[in-house]
């Protein structure tokens, strides 16, 4: 993402920066010598530095002279603090802040025609931007139309000395290679694992069997890399999802052979294990979103799970997505790339219908084997049980519900968290809103207080504006209102909620009432749980985002993998129109075939994957300068701009927002395949230029943006 309105007031001194940085002042005044030319190192004297500041008019490296006491330690990769600014001065502080940087590169020579400045200190003598760290950031800078400094700054952790004094282990020599297990259920497993195991790169992508077995088989694919003499990465979406592959693989290879890099295990744990990456004293990474740059050695496999979820793309600029750095980077490494998911993303059958990757499925017949029954119902059905009026549940729903608890635990999953997150006036309908900010009410408890969702006030004696009555109805149930509803149902039965505020990692094999929201369900103990109820369909498939029907599809896969199979009773009801495509896709268990078809539309109308696009977004005058100043590819299309809703001002901000208040228009420029890098270049060129020149308030540019509409 590019600078916004509130980095505009340092344009000016931005501009002393580039004049200035890596040079000292032609004319110097007398002062008390503390720098000379003899005083540089003799061979290689000029040190190519990254700096840190992560602005597109500043993305380049910058030359410092190498003083000789510093010669050793100044090597390709290591930290370093350099003076950074406008008036500074030789050994002293006029001026020019100092900076952390990395050393890129040492020359025997510099394009820079004014004196250079020194290196003013080497924080650390690890290497940790090693060149092909440094080629993959350069890289995804450059499809991301971003700042190479900020994507080192993903790619490499914050410095932690005490870490870094620690030795790694001694590196482990490789394991032997597995047996295929799970992998023999599908027809070319064994053959990708042979790949694997004889060097080769082989690109898949897998549509993953339902059950708890996905964990071993990404294991096992991990382990024959290893077993081949190279390194292997998996990326996982969560941390749940990463330390059952880190158990599966502790499992298969033992305690040492690889490392798992999650945010639970601390910064200076991480970081000592990251190094333990760098230093290729442990090939194998296990890890969630910030794996994805781990610097393995020899790397052989990358993976990722889930590619469709969320959480894989990182919120801060240039918000890459796990997913395509992982490609990119197998591309430059040569290493075999495996796509995994119980679903398959329109990306995914891209790779496979361009003939990039190739499908790793089951047979029909052993899909059927280990999938549950699914059955849908409409949400409006007519509820003949009293019981399951009650509970808001149609009959098909309730039976299924009552039929799996005398056999297990029984999942629901609720869409919404919270207990009444949307409410209406009963007599008119009209939502409930807030005096105050007029964002939507809610309640949090059936006896607690009305709450507004934006700001926190409370709404104690609250009336309809349209019509004056004081009745409320929920509008929207959320998952704490579900389970309430259930328990009064089911006074014998446990129930567990799971959620982002409290998520259970399992529950045991017993009768209970598990209500969920998407992505927190817990693994179940044993068998897998005997039911799921899968309630308020619309909530997913009404959203207006172009990805609604595929991010439906796949928070109900990964909820009905956790059911037992239909030999065994495993059944799941789902509560949505029948006749929508992500609901049969459902019921046939058929993710490759939707994300076929789902990439076939998108081929009609142009949109991505099948073509590239940016979304430009900003103050309207900085939006259209923008677009006006960048000569975009000759097929380039300009969609828009349009205006984007005023933020509320008691909302959260969320990534990406306009600051509170302010008024913002949002291009999308969408170009033909082949032309998503001249198309990142061009709106780079532009951002930096119209910077430099103080032209405005800068515009944010976010190649592949995700909440098309």
């Amino acid at each position: 993402m590019g600078e916004g309105p509130e980095q505009a007031a340092e344009v000016g001194e931005q501009l002393a920066l580039v004049r200035a940085a890596g040079r000292r002042s032609a004319a110097p005044r007398a002062r008390p010598r503390t720098w000379r030319d003899a005083e540089r190192a003799e061979r290689l004297p000029v040190a190519r530095v990254l700096v840190d500041k992560g602005l597109v008019h500043l993305d380049r490296l910058f030359d410092y002279a190498v003083p000789a006491a510093m010669d050793a330690e100044a090597r390709p990769g290591v930290r370093v603090r350099v003076r950074f600014g406008a008036g500074q001065r030789e050994g002293r502080r006029e001026g020019g802040r100092l900076i952390n940087g990395f050393i890129v590169e040492r020359r025997e020579e510099t394009d820079f025609p004014g004196v250079l400045a020194p290196l003013a200190q080497v924080l650390s003598t690890e290497p940790v931007l090693t060149p092909a760290l440094l080629r993959l950031c350069r890289s995804v800078a450059d499809r991301y139309a971003g700042a190479l400094a900020d994507v080192v700054a993903l790619a490499v952790p914050p410095r932690m000395a005490r870490a870094e004094r620690r030795p790694s282990p001694e590196p482990q020599d490789p394991p032997a290679p597995p047996d295929p297990g799970g992998w023999a259920r599908y027809p070319h497993g064994p053959g990708f694992l042979d790949a694997l195991s004889r060097g080769e790169a082989p690109r898949a992508v897998w549509t993953a069997l339902p059950g708890p077995g996905w964990a071993d088989e990404l294991a096992r694919a991990l382990a024959t890399s290893l077993a081949a003499g190279r390194g292997a990465l998996a990326v996982l979406p969560d941390g749940r999802a990463a330390a059952r592959v880190d158990a599966a693989l502790t499992a298969l290879t033992g305690g040492g052979a690889h490392v798992l890099l999650t945010a639970d295990a601390g910064r200076e744990e991480r970081y000592r294990r990251w190094l333990a990456v760098s230093r290729g004293a442990v090939r194998c990474v296990v890890g969630t979103r910030a794996a994805m740059f781990a610097p393995v050695h020899g790397l052989g496999l990358a993976a990722i799970w889930d590619d469709g979820d969320a959480a894989h793309r990182d919120e801060h600029a240039p918000q890459p997505h796990a997913r395509e750095v992982l490609v990119l980077r197998a591309a430059q490494e040569r290493a075999a790339v495996l796509l995994g998911g119980h679903g398959v993303t329109v990306e995914a059958a891209q790779l496979v219908e361009t003939g990039w990757a190739g499908p790793l499925a089951a047979a029909r017949e052993t899909v059927r084997e280990t999938a549950p029954v699914i059955r849908t119902v409409v949400e409006d059905d007519q509820r003949r049980d009293e019981a399951a009026r009650y509970a808001r549940l149609p009959t098909v729903a309730w039976q299924a519900l009552r039929d799996g608890l005398a056999h297990g635990p029984v999942l629901v999953q609720v869409p919404r968290r919270g207990y009444a997150p949307r409410l209406a006036c009963d007599r008119c309908r009209t939502p409930a809103r807030c005096a105050d900010c007029h964002g939507p009410l809610a309640a949090e408890g059936a006896l607690e207080l009305l709450g507004c969702g934006w700001c926190g006030r409370r709404a104690p004696e609250w009336h309809c504006d349209a019509c004056g009555s004081p009745r409320l109805r929920a509008v929207v149930i959320g998952a704490r209102r579900t389970a309430e509803e259930l328990g009064r149902a089911f006074p014998a039965v446990p129930v567990r909620t799971s959620g982002r505020d409290h998520v259970l990692d399992t529950v045991p094999d017993a009768p209970a009432l598990v209500v969920s929201t998407p992505g927190a369900e817990p693994v179940p103990a044993g068998p897998g749980y005997a039911a799921a109820l899968l309630l308020d369909g619309w909530a997913l498939l009404g959203r207006p985002d172009l990805r609604a029907g595929e991010e439906a599809l796949r928070r109900w896969l990964n909820a009905a993998a956790l059911v037992r199979p239909q030999p065994q009773g495993g059944t799941v009801v789902v509560l949505a129109e029948p006749t929508l495509r992500p609901v049969q896709s459902l019921v046939r268990w058929d993710p490759a075939g939707h994300a076929r078809r789902e990439l076939a539309d998108r081929a009609s109308l142009g949109f991505p994957p099948v073509s590239r696009m940016a979304a430009v977004s900003g103050p309207p005058d900085a939006v259209a300068g923008l677009l006006g100043a960048a000569r975009l590819p000759p097929d380039a299309e300009v969609l828009g701009p349009v205006r984007l809703p005023v933020p509320d001002p008691g909302r959260p901000r969320r990534t990406g927002d306009p600051p509170a208040g302010e008024q913002w228009d949002r291009a999308l420029v969408r170009v033909p395949p082949g032309q998503g890098a001249a198309l990142a270049a061009a709106l780079k060129t532009a951002r930096a230029a119209r910077l430099a020149r103080r032209e405005s308030a800068g515009a944010r540019v976010l190649i592949d943006p995700s909440d098309i509409g």
